[in-house]
Order: C-alpha cells, then structure tokens, then sequence
C-alpha cells in the first residue's frame, strides 16, 4: 500500500503517494518533471514557504495556504486557493469541476511555452500573495443553491488532492457520497464523515461498493 508523502522534494521524484503507481517510473509526476521544477523555483522565488500537505508540495504565506504544485495525468498546474479572488488579466484561469468555488487552476501542457509566460505566472503567484496578505475571503454561495455540501465544499477548496479525486468518480458516485455527507445534523459529524471516506474516493471506490 502506498505511503502518502510527508516531504515535498520526494513529490518530485515520487509523487503523492496516494495511489499505487506512487515511487514507480509511471508515477505522473515523471511526465512533467520539467515543467514542474519550473513552477515550484516560481513559487520558491516568490519568498513563499514550501511545505508538504496532502502529500504535495504546498506554498503558504504566514502559515496560509496559498498555492500548490501538482501534476495530473494531461497536464501539471499552479492549484490557487483563493483562485476566484485573483484578477485573472490573461484568462489563465480554470475550475477543475464546476462546484470549485475557491480554488482555481493554470494548467499546464506540452504545448505551453513555460520560458515565455514566466513573468506571466509570476504575477499571478504574485496577485495570489496580495490577496492573501489583504485577509480577504471566498464569500461561499449559500447551500441551497447548490448540490454539494457546504462542508464538502470546502474540504474541497482546501484539499486539491480530494478535489481532483472526487471530481474524477462518475456522476452517480459523486451523488451518492454527497447525499451521506449531508445527512448528519451536526457540522463536526459531516465533516467526520468526509474524512473517514477520504481513501474510498481516492481510491476510485463508491459508497457501498467492496
């Protein structure tokens, strides 16, 4: 069984840890090994603090969560926290699933030209700092506009790695897990239930299924 990483320079040779191909030559973290040292010496020059949370690389400002470094099986990306809060002025901006309220994403492909857009990323690493040093927060929509739970939301927004896990089971899984989240009364006990799921979804597995 795979063993979650706890130092963020083993992210980039053996990824996360959270699935079987973790420290193998298949680990995805391999197919962008390039372009992520790119990304992390972006987020290093920053001044930000490199730390290791969710099993990656996680960058933080006075002990806040600001962005992190991931790769994907299609493409490696800057993981914004506050993403929606940035100014967004080159339309780099993307939500991976369209419940992310917080969090958004700049991918990056083989097509992207890294040396060109640099300074580009720089200033919205740069933006994401500012938006963070200001104490500014996500005004979440209320629940009953939306499917999910407010407290899976913002596991969601806060856990780019559960994020990218329960976006990739199928619609059906995804319903089934938000209708047990929801069910509890009390906040803390919803949120004990998010937690206690956390291996079944990223393993790809559905509520009740063995």
């Amino acid at each position: 069984m795979p063993k979650m990483s706890t130092n963020a320079n083993n992210y980039f040779t053996d990824g996360c840890g959270r699935c079987k191909y973790g420290g193998t030559p298949d680990c995805k973290v391999h197919t962008w090994a390039d372009e992520l040292k790119v990304l992390r010496q972006l987020a290093l020059d920053s001044g930000l603090v490199e730390e290791s949370k969710w099993g990656m690389p996680c960058y933080t400002y006075n002990n806040k969560n600001v962005l992190i470094v991931n790769a994907f099986k299609d493409y490696c990306a800057l993981s914004f926290f506050k993403g929606v809060l940035l100014t967004d002025s080159h339309q780099l901006l993307s939500q991976q699933g369209e419940n992310s309220q917080s969090a958004r994403i700049i991918k990056v492909t083989k097509d992207t030209d890294l040396d060109s857009i640099k300074d580009t990323l720089q200033s919205y690493i740069d933006d994401a700092i500012a938006v963070e040093k200001s104490g500014a927060k996500v005004a979440f929509k209320d629940n009953t506009e939306r499917e999910l739970p407010t407290e899976l939301l913002q596991v969601l927004d806060d856990d780019p790695g559960y994020h990218a896990a329960f976006f990739a089971l199928t619609p059906g899984r995804q319903r089934g897990y938000s209708m047990h989240f929801a069910q509890p009364k009390k906040v803390e006990t919803r949120f004990a239930r998010i937690e206690k799921c956390r291996d079944r979804i990223f393993d790809g597995i559905g509520l009740n299924e063995y």
